[in-house]
C-alpha cells in the first residue's frame, strides 16, 4: 500500500504483494532513482515515458500544482524537517514539496504525535514506496497539515534470538527496516520464512500494515516449520510497540501489545490506521527451495475446468505447494513458476547464492521499452503486440540465463523482483475458498478474463497490456501462532471465516496494466463487480487486496462509495463472531488514536 503497501508504514504498503517480474509490484515514498546503462527518452508533448534499461517510469503529467505547504509552526526542536517529493510505486500520486521528518528513535516519533494533535497536523509513515493505494496521500493532494515520518533512515534495529523451550525463534525488528536486510540477517543465522513478497525494498512496517503475502501453501505430505505461517507476514507477530493515546496523561505514548492481548488483533494489519515502531515475529529453521519455471503449458490446459487431467494449477500447488502462474494478455503460455522444498541440490539444476535472479524482467530490452512507450503515448493497440514479445523475452530470458531450474535457500528464491522492473498499476482480490476449489476459482476467473480481453478487443479497446498473476496462500490460521493469541489480524484479508472451517487457502487474482491506458477502470470496474458477485456463497467469497487497486468507477480507482462503504467493509465483516468483527477492529483503533491524526482521507472514507 501505498503502501503493498509500502509506504504506509510502520508503519503502513502486497502486494502485496508481491509482483512477478516484468510487471510491477506494491507504499508511498520516493520512486527509486536507478537507471541503465540505456536510455531512452521519448521525444513528445507533456505525458510523454521515460524508458530505460533498467525499467519504465510513467509521466502522468505535473505533479499537483500547489504551492509547498506552510512551514508547521512550533515543530520540535532536534527533529530533522525537509521537504520531499511523494511518489507512489506507478507515479500515478506525485506531490512535490512535503515536509517530511526522520525520527531518529521511537521516543521522537511520540515527539512528533504529540505535536501533532497540538496542531492539527497527521502523521503518515513513509517507507520505500512500494505500493498503490493512497493510503498515504491522495492524488492531487496538497500535502497541507501532513508530515511524513521517514521511517528507513533510523528505525532499522534488528535482534534475533532462538528458540527457547516450545517458543520459537524471533527476530525483534524496528519497523523501518527492510526485507531485503531483514532476510539477509535471518538467513545469515539459519532462518528463514516459508513465503514473502517478491520485492525486498519493502519495509517491515509496510509489510505488515496491509498483511502482505507471498505465495505458499503445504504440499501433499508437507509438515509445517515450526515458527512459520502459510498466511500473511503479519501472523507471525508475537508482540507489537505502537504510538497510543493513553488517557491517564492526555498524552500520545509507546505501548507494547502482546499477541495474547484482544487490542492486538486490530493492530496486526492495520492498514496505516496507526504506527507500530517495533514488532517481534515468529519465524523458522531456513529451507532450501527449487525453483522451476516452465513457458510452454497452455492456458486451457493450466487454467482447464475443475476435475481435469494434465498440467493444471492446482495439480502444482498438490505437488509443490508455491506456485505463481504470470499470463501476459493476447498470449496461450503463461508463465509458471514452481518452487520445491529441496533440502539437497537436484542434479539438474543451478544453485544460486543470491536473490533477483531472473535480470531479463529487470533489465527490459528494446523491443519491450519501444512497445510500452508506444503504447503510453497513444498506441494501446499495440497490447497483443507487447503480450507476445513479454512471453518471448521471458523464454529466451530463462535459457539464456540458465534460471528455469535453480536451487538455493529461501530467500535468494523468494526475492525477484528489483525496483527497476516495469512499472504498472494493478487490481488485485483475494478469493477465499477451499484447497478443492483452487482450480474452480482459476478456471472460471481465466475463462472470464479471457473473454472480456476478447470482447473490448472487439470494440478495438486494449485497456490491459500487463499480465494476470496469480498465487495461493494459507490463511492467517491460529494454530500457526506458537504463542498464546488472542486471534487472527481483524483486518487482514486472509483471516478465516469461522462459519466456512473448510476454506482454508486464498486465491490471489492481480491484473497489471500501464497508468493512464484507455478504458482501463472501466474494465477493472467490470472485474471487481463480477469478482464480488461470482465469489459468494457457500463456495467463495472475495475480499481487496489493500496494497493494489479495488473500488472502482469507469475513471479512477478508490472512488466508488459503495464499495468502499459497504461491500469491502462487509466483506471482512461476514462470518466473524460478534464483538470481533470489522467495527471491532476500527473501534480499537479509534480508541488508541481517537484524534485520528494516524488517518488519511482514502481511510477517514474506509474506516470512519
Amino acid at each position: 500500500m501505498g503502501q503493498q503497501q509500502d509506504g504506509i508504514g510502520v508503519e503502513a504498503g502486497n502486494d502485496g504483494a508481491d509482483d512477478g517480474g516484468l510487471g510491477g509490484l506494491p507504499g508511498s515514498g520516493p520512486a527509486p532513482g536507478r537507471g541503465g546503462t540505456r536510455r531512452a527518452v521519448l521525444a513528445g508533448a507533456v505525458g510523454a515515458a521515460a524508458v530505460t534499461a533498467a525499467g519504465w517510469t510513467p509521466a502522468l503529467g505535473a505533479a499537483a500544482a500547489y504551492a509547498d505547504p506552510p512551514a508547521p509552526p512550533n515543530f520540535p526542536a532536534g527533529l530533522s524537517l525537509y521537504r520531499q517529493e511523494f511518489k507512489n510505486w506507478s507515479g500515478e500520486i506525485d506531490v512535490t514539496g512535503v515536509w517530511t521528518c526522520a525520527p531518529a528513535s521511537p521516543a521522537d516519533v511520540v515527539t512528533l504525535a504529540n505535536w501533532a494533535k497540538a496542531n492539527n497536523y497527521r502523521i503518515r509513515p513513509r517507507g520505500m514506496g512500494h505500493g498503490w493505494s493512497p493510503l498515504t496521500l491522495a492524488v492531487g493532494s496538497s500535502g497541507n497539515n501532513v508530515i511524513l515520518v521517514d521511517t528507513t533512515q533510523h528505525l532499522t534495529a534488528v535482534t534475533i534470538s532462538g528458540p527457547s523451550g516450545s517458543t520459537p525463534a524471533t527476530v525483534r525488528a524496528q519497523t523501518g527496516v527492510t526485507m531485503d536486510s531483514l532476510l539477509t540477517q535471518l538467513q545469515a543465522a539459519g532462518y528463514g520464512l516459508t513465503a514473502n513478497p517478491a520485492p525486498g525494498d519493502l519495509t517491515v512496517g509496510g509489510v505488515l500494515a496491509i498483511d502482505a503475502h507471498g505465495t505458499a501453501v503445504p504440499a501433499s505430505g508437507e509438515t509445517r516449520v515450526s515458527g512459520t505461517t502459510y498466511g500473511s507476514l503479519s501472523n507471525l507477530i508475537t508482540s507489537l510497540t505502537a504510538v497510543v493515546w493513553d488517557p491517564g496523561t492526555t498524552q500520545y505514548v509507546l505501548r507494547t501489545f502482546s499477541r495474547a492481548d484482544a487490542a492486538s488483533k486490530a493492530f496486526l494489519a492495520h492498514l496505516g490506521r496507526a504506527f507500530l515502531t517495533e514488532v517481534t515475529l515468529q519465524v523458522g529453521a531456513n529451507q532450501r527451495l527449487r525453483c522451476q519455471s516452465w513457458f510452454n503449458i497452455n492456458w486451457t490446459e493450466l487454467f482447464a475446468a475443475p476435475g481435469s487431467s494434465g498440467r493444471t494449477f492446482a495439480s502444482y500447488v498438490e505437488s509443490a505447494g508455491r506456485v505463481e502462474a504470470i499470463w501476459f494478455p493476447f498470449t496461450d503460455n503463461p508463465w509458471l513458476k514452481v518452487w520445491t522444498r529441496s533440502p539437497n541440490k537436484p542434479l539438474l539444476s543451478r544453485q544460486v547464492s543470491s536473490p533477483y535472479n531472473y535480470s531479463f524482467s529487470d533489465n527490459l530490452p528494446s523491443s519491450i521499452t519501444d512497445l510500452v512507450a508506444q503504447i503510453s503515448t497513444g498506441a494501446p493497440q499495440l497490447a497483443p503486440t507487447l503480450g507476445q514479445t513479454q512471453i518471448a523475452v521471458v523464454g529466451a530470458g530463462l535459457i539464456s540465463t540458465l534460471t528455469y531450474d535453480i536451487w538455493g535457500w529461501s530467500k535468494d528464491l523468494t526475492l525477484y523482483v528489483r525496483p527497476s522492473t516495469l512499472r504498472v498499476t494493478a487490481n488485485g482480490y483475494a478469493i477465499l475458498t477451499s484447497r478443492a476449489n483452487i482450480q474452480r476459482v482459476v478456471n472460471e476467473f481465466c475463462a472470464y478474463y479471457r473473454t472480456k480481453l476478447t470482447t473490448y478487443q472487439n470494440n478495438n479497446q486494449f485497456p490491459m497490456n500487463g499480465p494476470v498473476e496469480i498465487r495461493v496462500t494459507g490463511l492467517d490460521a491460529g494454530g500457526d501462532v506458537q504463542v498464546p493469541s488472542a486471534g487472527s489480524p481483524q483486518l487482514s484479508a486472509l483471516r478465516p471465516r469461522p462459519d466456512h472451517p473448510e476454506w482454508d487457502v486464498a486465491v490471489w487474482l492481480d491484473i497489471l496494466t500501464v497508468p493512464g491506458t484507455p478504458y482501463a477502470n472501466q474494465f477493472y470496474r467490470e472485474v471487481e463487480a463480477w469478482v464480488f458477485s461470482n465469489y459468494s456463497g457457500s463456495y467463495a467469497a472475495a475480499r481487496p487486496e489493500w496494497s493494489k487497486g479495488w473500488g472502482y468507477t469507469n475513471s479512477a480507482a478508490w472512488a466508488d462509495p459503495t464499495m468502499i462503504g459497504t461491500t469491502i467493509p462487509n466483506a471482512l465483516r461476514a462470518g466473524q463472531p460478534a464483538g470481533d468483527t470489522w467495527d471491532t477492529a476500527l473501534a480499537t483503533l479509534d480508541t488508541y488514536d481517537p484524534s485520528r491524526i494516524f488517518s488519511s482521507p482514502l481511510l477517514d472514507t474506509l474506516a470512519p
